[in-house]
């Protein structure tokens, strides 16, 4: 599963809104243990441009 979102993400970061649901849904299929593994991939990834977005998806306590 976390591949596969990786994957979406990766599809649908040319639109904010777009990249905003699917992390929210991504996060809310994932396993607790593979959260941290997941944000430390959003943050390398896309944190540039989308850093407020991870914040606030990853809320504090989250990962």
């Amino acid at each position: 599963m976390l591949d596969f979102c990786k994957e979406i993400l990766l599809k649908v970061s040319f639109d904010r809104l777009l990249f905003r649901k699917e992390l929210e849904k991504a996060i809310k299929r994932l396993k607790a243990e593979e959260l941290l593994n997941f944000y430390k991939w959003c943050v390398d990834q896309f944190g540039s441009v989308y850093g407020d977005i991870i914040a606030r998806a990853f809320r504090p306590g989250l990962v």
